[in-house]
């Protein structure tokens, strides 16, 4: 189901990315498709997220979108103009409306820039706000992001990781930005900090109205936030759907992998579903057809010989798997947990057994 153009904030047509790999004397010049032919909308306003497995192409996919890399083919289309085409005058100026939130918070600030002069500097470039506005704006954007703006005197070095991030927040946010990619926000901090900026994204993007894209592991972090969510798989999109579907229901063997390894409180809730195998694929040489197929446990002959083609699968999802209608009549199977009651009584049983039998030992010993 495509998103009616007045509200499609971004767009992308067959985006594909390829780095060149090393090359020698005697070896021919290799390419990996980091991202390959990745067809997506994002709703003005929505929080969108992509997960998938380290190396998936993730990271260089938000990169695409706001024109931090430059796409080997396809295009980026922001508010319906191609921007994957412009030129670095043009992109500079783009710059104003997307703007990035990076993984380190340690290496992302110059450290020899106070906190001011960080969160200043895209006002001097995109705004004609004046010193004394600059100033007062940076005071009052420290404060929303819960930093006190007499903060705007000291250097990176002097705050923890997750006063960093914000600050990082902060100075996405001076620029005045329509969309705000966070590759991967809340991975450096520790859990508790963590829950702190996923709050405080939250209600960023409902005061400046503003367009979330996440890269994230965490699918805790991604269920929480997210309206819809891609997942990534060796550099292609295959499976895409509104949140609460994608987890109350995932329809690609490699999604509903993914969920399995939620950790799980009670140990009889583990799935006993068929698991993954093997390793990741290199990306130098993907394996044909599906490129899941050697790791699937639902593959077939069809699977290493074709393609599959990115189906809807309705309500707004898209699945890229021949056989996803006959996975989605699979139900996750899940270890039964017997009940507490009737686990408590054998417990009970035991406990007094073992009992009885101590007591004859201990009245000999006396």
């Amino acid at each position: 189901m495509r998103i009616p153009t007045a509200d499609r904030i971004i767009e992308t047509r067959s985006l594909t990315r390829r780095f060149a790999g090393k090359t020698g004397l005697f070896r021919a010049t290799t390419f990996v498709s980091a991202v390959n032919e990745v067809s997506l909308e994002i709703r003005r306003g929505e929080t969108f997220s992509i997960v998938g497995e380290s190396g998936c192409g993730k990271s260089t996919l938000a990169r695409l979108l706001v024109r931090l890399l430059q796409p080997s083919e396809g295009s980026v289309l922001y508010e319906g103009n191609d921007i994957s085409t412009l030129s670095e005058g043009d992109v500079r100026r783009l710059r104003k409306d997307l703007q990035f939130v990076f993984q380190d918070p340690f290496s992302s600030l110059n450290p020899r820039m106070t906190v001011g002069a960080l969160i200043e500097e895209p006002m001097r470039v995109h705004t004609r706000l004046s010193r004394t506005e600059r100033r007062r704006k940076v005071a009052e954007l420290l404060s929303k992001v819960g930093l006190r703006p007499a903060f705007a005197n000291r250097y990176p070095h002097e705050f923890s990781g997750g006063q960093r991030q914000r600050i990082g927040i902060a100075r996405a946010l001076a620029s005045g930005p329509k969309i705000i990619v966070g590759d991967e926000p809340v991975s450096a901090l520790d859990v508790s900090v963590q829950a702190q900026v996923i709050n405080l994204l939250e209600d960023l993007k409902s005061e400046f109205d503003l367009t979330l894209i996440l890269i994230a592991h965490d699918l805790a972090v991604i269920r929480h936030m997210s309206d819809r969510v891609a997942v990534m798989y060796l550099g292609e999109i295959v499976e895409l759907a509104p949140n609460d579907a994608l987890f109350d229901k995932p329809l690609h063997p490699y999604t509903r992998a993914l969920m399995r390894a939620i950790p799980i409180a009670s140990p009889h809730g583990r799935t006993m579903d068929a698991t993954l195998t093997g390793d990741v694929p290199s990306p130098l040489a993907p394996p044909s057809g599906c490129r899941f197929h050697p790791r699937c446990p639902h593959a077939t002959d069809l699977c290493s010989a074709q393609k599959p083609a990115a189906t809807e699968a309705g309500d707004g999802r898209m699945v890229a798997c021949h056989h996803w209608q006959k996975i989605a009549e699979i139900p996750e199977v899940f270890a039964q947990e017997p009940p507490r009651n009737q686990t408590a009584a054998k417990r009970f049983a035991l406990f007094r057994e073992r009992s009885q039998q101590k007591e004859p030992t201990t009245a000999a010993s006396k």
